[in-house]
């Protein structure tokens, strides 16, 4: 039994006349007989009764016909399903984030995606950018929001926003009074950091600031993510420099001012294997490009 003969089957069973179906097919109407005389002697029984004057479906035409009509239904459904898989409008998006782009680029590009491209399955994880250039390299990440500098050629990466530093403080700090803090303010005050090994943008552009002012930092304690890097600083155990969007997490104890005279911006990229770009991560990576905001 063939698609075709289904369809022949259909189209006789609604018009109801062997013409009509056959203008209905497009094809002539000794094609539409051949084609439900190979069905019903497939089948081993009749599904028409038919006469000089009409056409009407036998008992066993009649039990056929939801069935049938169910079967193509769900064909049409797996072709567009596969139709829009090919175009990759379903599938599976694994997206790695630092922080700060979920502060600042992805609240605004996500609802966008899930909104276009409903059935791809987006999976979030938060991770440090050395992380997510681990998985970009063995292909368990699809794209990645991370901090530039990168050096490394298995990874294409596109710069989208560059954000201005500020530093965190203790909210009892006397600094917090400041509307600004010179980097001279904190000659002497301890620093919490994420390591280099996973933040190198950050933790260089830190170190840069304070040599840039005549000192090096002292670090007392590093830590992994920048939760936990906020949480050291509520805790009152020292300063970060962060990127302005961490404002937005908003962190009990903590508080946020400019660093004065400073144009230091760190720089946040999305990230994508050089060698398989997945069609869901190229219909996203469109889509930054499209976006007002982008740069």
């Amino acid at each position: 039994m063939e698609l075709r003969h289904l369809r022949y089957f259909m189209a006789v069973a609604e018009e109801m006349h062997f013409g009509r179906a056959a203008q209905k097919l497009y094809v002539v109407q000794p094609a539409v007989s051949k084609q439900i005389a190979a069905l019903e002697r497939e089948l081993g029984f009749e599904l028409f009764s038919r006469t000089k004057r009409r056409v009407e479906l036998t008992p066993a035409g009649a039990a056929f016909v939801p069935e049938v009509r169910d079967i193509l239904a769900r064909i049409d459904r797996a072709v567009e399903h596969a139709r829009d898989a090919a175009k990759g409008y379903v599938g599976n998006l694994a997206v790695g984030f630092i922080g700060p782009a979920m502060d600042s680029v992805l609240p605004r590009i996500l609802p966008m995606y899930r909104e276009r491209y409903p059935e791809v399955r987006i999976s979030l994880d938060e991770l440090t950018t050395a992380a997510q250039l681990t998985r970009l390299r063995d292909g368990s990440l699809d794209i990645g929001f991370l901090r530039l500098p990168i050096d490394d050629t298995q990874v294409e990466v596109r710069p989208i926003l560059a954000e201005r530093m500020v530093i965190a403080l203790h909210e009892n700090d006397p600094l917090a009074q400041k509307p600004a803090v010179e980097m001279t303010d904190v000659v002497s005050a301890p620093f919490v950091m994420i390591p280099r090994s996973e933040e190198a943008g950050l933790h260089d552009t830190t170190v840069a600031l304070c040599r840039m002012a005549g000192f090096s930092p002292t670090v007392v304690q590093e830590a992994r993510g920048l939760h936990s890097l906020l949480g050291l600083v509520a805790a009152g155990m020292g300063v970060t420099l962060v990127p302005e969007s961490v404002e937005n997490l908003a962190r009990a104890g903590v508080v946020y001012r400019p660093i004065a005279d400073s144009h230091a911006r760190l720089e946040l990229a999305v990230a994508w294997p050089v060698k398989s770009v997945s069609r869901p991560a190229e219909l996203l990576l469109e889509m930054l490009e499209d976006s007002p905001g982008s740069d």
